[in-house]
């Protein structure tokens, strides 16, 4: 037999008398739900405790809003509503810096047990079940807003890190690093490192936000402090805690694409870093010149192709490091390690051409390591050191009268 009609208005009848006065007693218990949510964190979340006043009030405001905007479900279950915005609108952006993800839901967590736990008190005879059920829906869509709420955030401070980092980076490379850019390094994680060097090379093709994250992740497995960022075609890293720039070069070169990477000297801190980027950028610009190059290379071991290229600091090192300290040894090193190289790097035609024995050669030119560091008797190293003479005797001669 088919219900009677007149059952199903009076059974509709009763459902929307229950809902009215379930949401009646649900308006008039927000108020004292939510203390019971801010005691409950308090007993049961050390984190919460611990926070200052202001956030805690700004939590408690977001368990208020969240009751209330379960109020609202609760009257319109059909309509489309904002729960993010209802419920974190009521808190400032700060907050998510404040706490954590993991915080977050904990708070959201609580505030929904103490609902749950109140459902008999707050419904209406006969309306528990529909109070639940309205709750474990809401339950699922507080869920989804905080996630939404959380990953808008960390889009938006993603955006605004890669902008900051960009603006360090191309100060660095231009030589115009402050304090300003020191500050926005820390923002950015920067623990001012005792050892900087710049790594620069080319960057691939494609996302440069996907080679970001490369040079990142290379350089967390080398335990290294990175700023980086793609400017033009170039990929540019600053690289802190290692006082091997070398090394720091090949544990990061995966990302850089195809061509010379160079590695800039060792420096103190980053407003010294425009020396080392400097240094790399006039090396990454001479390195055709040496097609036998390594990759990654130093820039310090171009210091011949930079001066040729027009570099006036590589000049000066060469002369400041290789020439003068010859210059001060005695005239012996200097003449004995010109006539050398003139005589093709041969002991016995340099001994003749200085009238002294073979082993007084090879003993000045011993010397001659250990007070430069180059070693005549190394290609490479030979051709640094006649550039080193050459660049010295020009600054000599523009000295004389």
């Amino acid at each position: 037999m088919p219900e009677p009609e007149t059952s199903k208005n009076a059974a509709a009848a009763h459902d929307v008398h229950s809902h009215a006065a379930t949401l009646k007693r649900l308006e008039k218990s927000s108020g004292s739900l939510a203390a019971q949510a801010i005691a409950r964190m308090d007993e049961t979340l050390p984190w919460y405790r611990a926070m200052p006043p202001e956030n805690r009030s700004w939590i408690g405001l977001v368990a208020q809003a969240g009751i209330a905007a379960f109020t609202e479900w609760f009257r319109h279950p059909d309509a489309p509503q904002a729960i993010s915005t209802d419920v974190f609108g009521t808190a400032p952006r700060e907050l998510t810096r404040a706490i954590t993800l993991r915080q977050t839901v904990e708070m959201v967590r609580t505030t929904i047990e103490v609902m749950e736990s109140a459902i008999d008190e707050v419904a209406a005879p006969g309306d528990e079940r529909v109070l639940r059920e309205a709750l474990l829906v809401y339950a699922r869509e507080i869920a989804f807003a905080t996630a939404q709420v959380y990953a808008q955030a960390a889009e938006a401070r993603g955006a605004w890190d890669a902008r900051l980092e960009s603006l360090v980076v191309n100060a660095v490379l231009s030589g115009e690093a402050d304090e300003g850019a020191v500050s926005r390094a820390a923002a950015l994680g920067w623990n001012s490192p005792e050892h900087v060097c710049v790594v620069l090379g080319t960057a691939p093709d494609g996302d440069s936000e996907l080679t970001v994250e490369a040079i990142r992740r290379a350089a967390r497995h080398a335990k290294l402090q990175v700023l980086t960022g793609v400017l033009g075609d170039r990929l540019v890293v600053i690289a802190g805690g290692s006082d091997n720039p070398l090394a720091v070069a090949k544990s990061l070169i995966g990302p850089f694409a195809a061509g010379p990477v160079v590695a800039g000297p060792v420096v103190p801190d980053l407003l010294a870093a425009t020396r080392s980027a400097q240094a790399a950028a006039a090396g990454l610009k001479a390195c055709s010149a040496w097609q036998d190059a390594p990759r990654p290379v130093l820039a310090d071991d171009l210091l011949p192709e930079r001066a040729m290229a027009g570099d006036p600091s590589a000049r000066e090192q060469l002369v400041e490091e290789i020439y003068r300290p010859l210059e001060e040894a005695g005239a012996a090193l200097l003449e004995t390690l010109s006539v050398y190289l003139e005589q093709a790097s041969s002991l016995e035609g340099a001994a003749r051409m200085l009238f002294v024995h073979p082993n007084t050669v090879r003993y000045r030119l011993r010397r001659v390591t250990d007070v430069t560091g180059w070693s005549p008797s190394d290609v490479r190293s030979a051709f640094t050191l006649r550039i080193a003479l050459i660049l010295g005797r020009l600054v000599d001669g523009d000295l004389q009268p």
